[in-house]
This record gives C-alpha cells, sequence and structure tokens, in this order.
C-alpha cells in the first residue's frame, strides 16, 4: 500500500459521518419497530373498546387509519433497507406522520376526552431523542396545537362520568393504561437510543485511535523515505567502489579477499533492494517496478528469497494455494510478510514454517499465509494489545513496530492479522488473511 493511499485513508477516518450514519439507520429501524407496536396496539384498543367495552365509535374509520399507518411503515422499512443514511429531516416527517395518525384516531374518539391523549408526550419525548435543534422545538408546538385543536374539534365518545369509583372507572382505567405504556415504551425507546449512541461514540473512538495510527504510519513512512533517499548515494557509492576493487587484479588475486569482496558486493545490492523497497512502498518509482504475476508464483518467489537472504538452518516452506490467481506483486506485501518471518526468526533461530493456503468456503474468498515458529511464543497479555505499536518483548529502541506495520497494512487491503501461542507444541502462530479480490490482478488486465 503506497504511502499515499495509506494519507487518503487517515484523512477519510476524520469524517465522523460514517458513524453518524449508522446511528441514524439504528434510530430509524427502532422507530419502525415502535410503529409496529402501535399498529398492534391500536387494533387490540379498538376492538376492546368496541366488543368488549360495547363503546360506540367508527369502528371501520379508525382500522383504516390503521391500516394506512401499517402501509406508511412498511414504505418505512423499504427505505431502510436502501442503507442510504437517514438524514435528520426524515425523522422529523416520520414522526409527523404518527403525530397525525394520533390526531386522527383521537379526533374519531372524543378528543381530549380520550385518556390516550397523552400519548402525544411520548411523541415529544421521542422528538426530543431523535431529533436536533429547531425539529424539537417544532415537535413540540405541534403536539400542543394539535391537543388545542382536538379540544374543539372532535367526535363525541360517551363515556360514565364515574371519575370517583378510582380503578373501576373506565376513564381511570384507560389513564392508567396510557401511563403505562408511555412509560413502557419511553424507557424502551431511550434505552434502545442510548446503545445506539455507545456505538456511535464507541465507533467514533475507534476512528479517532485509527486516525492517530494511521498518521503515525504515515510519518514513519516520510521518515523512512527520507532516509532512503539520504542511504542511496554512499550506497551507490560503495558499489562503484566495490566493483573497482573487483576489477583490480592485485586485490582479486588475495582468494580470502575476494570472498569478502563478493560478500561485501552482496549485502550492498541487498541494501539497495531494501532502499528501492521502502521508496516503492511510498509510492515513489525508483527500482523495479510492481510486475504482473500470480499469487503462486509471488508467495514461491517471497518465501525463495527469505530463505536466501536469511541464516536459519531450517524454513519450511508450503504452498497449498491450490488454482492459481493473477495478481499484481507489491513490495509492501512482500514486507509485510517479511516482517512476521523476521520476528518469527528472531524468536525461533532454528525453525520457521510459512504456509500458504487458499479459503474458498468464507463469503470473500482470501489468499491465507501462516507464519509458525517454536519459539516461546507470545508473552501474557501481549495477545491483548496485539497490533499497538512498541508492544514487544524486545529490550531494544524502536522494536515493537513491525506487527503493527503489518495489521495496518492488512487492514488497509480489507484484511485481518491474528496471533496465538501454539498448543501442545510450542511456539508461536500468527496468520495474514487478505481478500483475494484486493490482491488479484484487476479485470481487463492480462498477464504479460
Amino acid at each position: 500500500m503506497p504511502l499515499q493511499r495509506l494519507a487518503k485513508r487517515a484523512e477519510f477516518l476524520r469524517n465522523p459521518r460514517a458513524a453518524d450514519a449508522a446511528a441514524g439507520i439504528k434510530n430509524l429501524q427502532q422507530l419502525i419497530q415502535l410503529r409496529w407496536m402501535a399498529v398492534i396496539g391500536q387494533v387490540f384498543t379498538i376492538e376492546v373498546a368496541h366488543h368488549s367495552l360495547r363503546l360506540t365509535i367508527p369502528l371501520h374509520q379508525m382500522l383504516m387509519v390503521v391500516g394506512c399507518l401499517a402501509v406508511f411503515n412498511v414504505v418505512s422499512l423499504l427505505r431502510l433497507r436502501t442503507g442510504v443514511q437517514v438524514r435528520n429531516v426524515e425523522l422529523f416527517l416520520a414522526l409527523l406522520v404518527d403525530v397525525a395518525v394520533l390526531t386522527t384516531q383521537l379526533y374519531l374518539s372524543g378528543g381530549t376526552s380520550n385518556p390516550f391523549v397523552f400519548l402525544y408526550l411520548l411523541q415529544i419525548a421521542l422528538g426530543a431523542i431523535l431529533l436536533r435543534g429547531a425539529y424539537i422545538w417544532s415537535m413540540v408546538a405541534i403536539n400542543t396545537a394539535c391537543f388545542a385543536l382536538l379540544a374543539n374539534y372532535h367526535l363525541p365518545l360517551e363515556l360514565p362520568q364515574d371519575l370517583h369509583q378510582g380503578l373501576s372507572s373506565l376513564y381511570v382505567i384507560g389513564l392508567l393504561v396510557c401511563f403505562v405504556l408511555n412509560a413502557i415504551l419511553v424507557v424502551v425507546f431511550i434505552t434502545r437510543i442510548n446503545l445506539n449512541l455507545r456505538e456511535r461514540d464507541a465507533r467514533l473512538a475507534a476512528a479517532r485511535r485509527r486516525r492517530v495510527e494511521e498518521e503515525h504510519i504515515v510519518r514513519m513512512g516520510l521518515l523512512a523515505s527520507g532516509a532512503a533517499h539520504e542511504l542511496g548515494t554512499p550506497l551507490s557509492t560503495l558499489a562503484v567502489i566495490l566493483g573497482d576493487w573487483q576489477h583490480d587484479q592485485e586485490l582479486m588475486g588475495d582468494e580470502l579477499l575476494r570472498e569478502d569482496i563478493e560478500e561485501m558486493r552482496t549485502q550492498v545490492q541487498r541494501c539497495k533492494s531494501i532502499v528501492s523497497g521502502i521508496l516503492l512502498s511510498a509510492g515513489e518509482a525508483r527500482g523495479e517496478e510492481s510486475a504482473q504475476t500470480t499469487v503462486r508464483t509471488f508467495v514461491d518467489a517471497l518465501a525463495d528469497e527469505w530463505r536466501t537472504t536469511r541464516s536459519i538452518p531450517a524454513f519450511s516452506y508450503r504452498n497449498d494455494f491450490g488454482d492459481d490467481t493473477p495478481m499484481v506483486s507489491d513490495t509492501t506485501l512482500k514486507q509485510m510478510v517479511f516482517n512476521v518471518l523476521d520476528n518469527a526468526r528472531d524468536a525461533s533461530p532454528q525453525w520457521v514454517e510459512l504456509l500458504i493456503t487458499r479459503d474458498d468456503k468464507a463469503e470473500v474468498p482470501a489468499l491465507c499465509m501462516t507464519v509458525n515458529d517454536a519459539g516461546p511464543g507470545f508473552a501474557p497479555g501481549m495477545l491483548d494489545h496485539l497490533g499497538e505499536p512498541y508492544q514487544s518483548t524486545k529490550q531494544r529502541p524502536g522494536s515493537g513496530l513491525g506487527l503493527y506495520l503489518v495489521m495496518n497494512v492488512a487492514r488497509t487491503l480489507g484484511g485481518s492479522v491474528t496471533a496465538r501461542n501454539r498448543a501442545p507444541e510450542g511456539g508461536a502462530e500468527v496468520s495474514i488473511r487478505l481478500p483475494l479480490a484486493a490482491v488479484a490482478m484487476p479485470r481487463g488486465h492480462r498477464q504479460v
């Protein structure tokens, strides 16, 4: 992943709209669920009032209003499934529909003499939770106006004047039911909304933390890029001097000196390759460009290069990827795997294992690279802080960045990195999982 791409990702993470959008969608979902409860509750209340209490109400008109509310809720559900961000004005309009339905039902059943008139308080409470700014006070004004209009304009509802009978009074029972309903719905809905808000805050906190991490990577990339530029000149000078020495017959006459010069040339060339890799990772075209290849060829070459450039008695490599897939090789991918292999060699100098597999059973096919070692494993508590910078058991400055960079590169590709201690054989296991779509060659390109 070039440095510029990480910078763009860090810039994207500064925008909290994604978390707000997720909270808006969840709030609309809660409102839809609450509306279904209202539909069921209204049907039940109308049936009880008409058939059990023998109250004279316009049954068909009230059921028709409930049907309209159900249709609106189906439309809201279809809107929810689009996944498009829910704006505050949409929640405001949805609550206005609920207020209109409540007002119509109260108009048909006694107006303010209906004990369920206090459900307006629930609408105001929902508005205060879901809406912002002027929308909240608009809800207060609209509900108050509807209440006032119902005092003068409504169809009569014949209720016995028996308030003195306490809980034996239909009106008092209606008030009690309305109070309990308000209390339950407010508690349930506010609890769910608060949960949504906490989840949103957690996502925002994670985004901020990720932003800091990405910016840290960008800074390290800039530092590494600058250091690579500075190292380029002395390395080129050393390569020229060693080349001159190689043509000096007097120097080449000494066999031990000739071997030392050859080894020095090899190590200088390796340093130049590392510098080129750093610059390529930073998005600067110096050295070899990315090449079209296949997954099997890429990982085979990667394993062979690591084996020949590192001193280790036993390196076990197995490629079980299966059917090959075209891809574009990326220096950063190679360096990512090298970091994990180098960490494994530091912990287990005698044996390291690299396994390559393909996971086609998952929803997204993935390239899986697993590195095993026979070292002491991860220290207690380190697995809980996996991927955090400077988390290492190595007692030297700057250690602990390797796995941190590996996890961030994998995460940028949409992949993941997991680690565990191997039991009972001992040692550690680090698995890199990358979606094939992220590393495969784009459609329309052919391998050349």
